[in-house]
């Protein structure tokens, strides 16, 4: 039976957290009496119960089971609870948003809860009878906090900014919550940028990635340096310990090799930081691409004069190359079933549309015409040249003019043939397309592109294993899907089409993708 087997083994899969203070010594018994366990009960999600016993903490099904104790669920009016903890900047808005979006789709009437500054709560009643069915707790600190949380068995759910840390990573398997690098324990809810901004009234336009790090190390520290006016830069970035504040070191001040300067002004919210900014005629700032406000977004350069601006499409694509992409990380513990629905939710079209309202990029895939793909094309033929001959521009022209390209793209990770963040996300999303028959009768093909480093031939090939690569995972993670109703062919035009400068290290990781085109 059920209960022999929980006594056997140690279930990760588990209930929403109960506080400690809450938890007491409970007995489950069989209901036929034969078999008893006693244990602490640290939660319930009105279908499992989760004991730390002396076999170690189990997972037991409660329609097996008897619950005796002072601590015992009532069953007849049960009510889920989940806790939420981590980024402010996902706090404030966005899963408020997608928690009112929930509601109102699946007919219950939401009430927030205001505690304090940093934590509050939505009461989720049936509309119809009144009755409550759950109270999603939120904790709105920053991303380090939210890992804490959930390693202290203080949170079920993390919203973060960046991915999660090696040591954060070995501390979760430690305490029995598995491996959250795993494709399960973590997706991208929506996604974000990391904007450079100035005020109105600066001249300055662009900058390059390289200025923006030698900025923030100290090492630039006048406007006149940046073809602006002959005053110092004043230099402002969020908290430290937030997810957006470490993915800028992770993105732009440690790879180019520098350490963050001490004389920066640190603020907690990043629209207080854009405010500061706008007002300011000589001050520079970071922001995520939703707190812009009323400052003026630079756009970033290279040497060799390619641009590229932070807009919706841009961060959707991952050709913007400092996206900042928003994610839940989740322990392997089963959570109750409203929790369940309202993370499917969040990867359904209602949920885009919330996603995008809320001044956030949805991953809704978008297909974009090649007549408004002008500024791709004349990059491919500023690139032509020997490696590159016309017969290759033809070719590339001839085969995706007839198509559309997905918003949908992969890039690996740094020296890696993993897929990063966003793209592992994106194959979840692909997959699911493809498994509800999105892409029935036509035809998908993942295209490679490269950088110029290197013979173009072998750029080329190896363009078009990684489009091979996409192809397959896609594939395997499409489990439901009739393969046989779309076609799924791959093909590579390697260095033909560049995004960015191949001069520097973040130009070349931009260039090298695989495109989705559909026709």
């Amino acid at each position: 039976m059920q209960l022999r087997r929980a006594a056997t083994c140690a279930a990760l899969c588990l209930s929403v957290l109960l506080h400690p203070a809450q938890a007491q010594d409970v007995t489950l018994t069989s209901r036929d009496g034969s078999i008893e366990l006693t244990g602490t009960l640290l939660g319930f999600d009105g279908e499992f119960y989760r004991l730390d016993t002396v076999y170690g903490e189990l997972t037991v099904d409660g329609s097996g089971v008897l619950c005796d104790g002072p601590g015992c669920p009532n069953l007849q009016d049960f009510v889920a609870e989940l806790s939420i903890s981590g980024s402010a900047a996902m706090g404030a808005i966005l899963m408020p948003a997608l928690v009112e979006g929930f509601a109102l789709r699946n007919g219950y009437r939401a009430r927030r809860v205001v505690e304090d500054k940093t934590h509050f709560s939505y009461h989720l009643s049936d509309e119809a009878t009144g009755k409550r069915a759950a109270v999603f707790s939120f904790r709105v600190t920053n991303t380090d906090e939210g890992f804490a949380d959930l390693l202290a068995n203080e949170a079920d759910i993390v919203m973060a900014l960046r991915e999660i840390r090696a040591q954060e990573q070995v501390r979760a398997e430690e305490a029995g919550l598995g491996d959250l690098t795993g494709d399960n324990r973590s997706r991208v809810v929506a996604l974000d940028g990391i904007v450079p901004i100035v005020a109105p009234n600066n001249p300055v336009r662009q900058i390059s990635p390289l200025e923006l790090a030698r900025i923030y190390a100290g090492q630039i520290t006048n406007w006149s340096e940046l073809g602006g006016p002959d005053a110092p830069i004043s230099l402002h970035a969020p908290v430290q310990k937030t997810g957006l504040g470490q993915a800028i070191e992770d993105k732009i001040i440690i790879p180019a090799g520098f350490q963050m300067s001490p004389n920066i002004t640190r603020h907690a919210r990043g629209i207080e930081l854009s405010q500061r900014v706008a007002e300011d005629a000589f001050a520079l700032g970071v922001v995520s691409f939703a707190e812009v406000g009323d400052a003026q977004a630079l756009t970033l350069t290279g040497p060799c004069g390619r641009a590229l601006r932070a807009t919706r499409r841009t961060i959707k694509t991952e050709d913007y190359p400092l996206t900042a992409p928003m994610f839940l990380y989740l322990p392997a513990r089963r959570l109750p079933k409203i929790a369940r629905e309202f993370l499917a939710y969040t990867r359904g079209p209602s949920a885009q549309i919330v996603i995008r309202r809320a001044g956030f990029v949805d991953q809704a895939p978008e297909e974009v015409p090649v007549d408004d793909q002008g500024n791709r094309l004349a990059n491919a033929i500023a690139a032509a040249g020997g490696e590159v001959p016309l017969t290759e521009l033809q070719r590339m022209v001839g085969v995706l003019s007839p198509m559309k390209r997905l918003t949908t793209s992969f890039r690996f990770e740094t020296g890696s043939a993993r897929l990063d963040a966003q793209s592992r996300s994106n194959v979840q999303q692909l997959a699911r397309e493809l498994e509800q028959g999105g892409y029935d009768a036509r035809k998908l093909l993942f295209v490679g592109f490269s950088d110029g480093e290197g013979p173009a031939i072998a750029n080329k090939s190896i363009a078009l294993q990684r489009a091979e690569a996409v192809r397959r995972a896609v594939v395997e993670a499409a489990e439901t899907a009739d393969i046989n109703q779309v076609q799924l062919e791959i093909d590579a035009f390697g260095e033909a089409m560049p995004m960015a400068c191949d001069g520097s290290a973040w130009g070349r990781l931009t260039n090298r993708r695989v495109e989705v085109w559909v026709r």
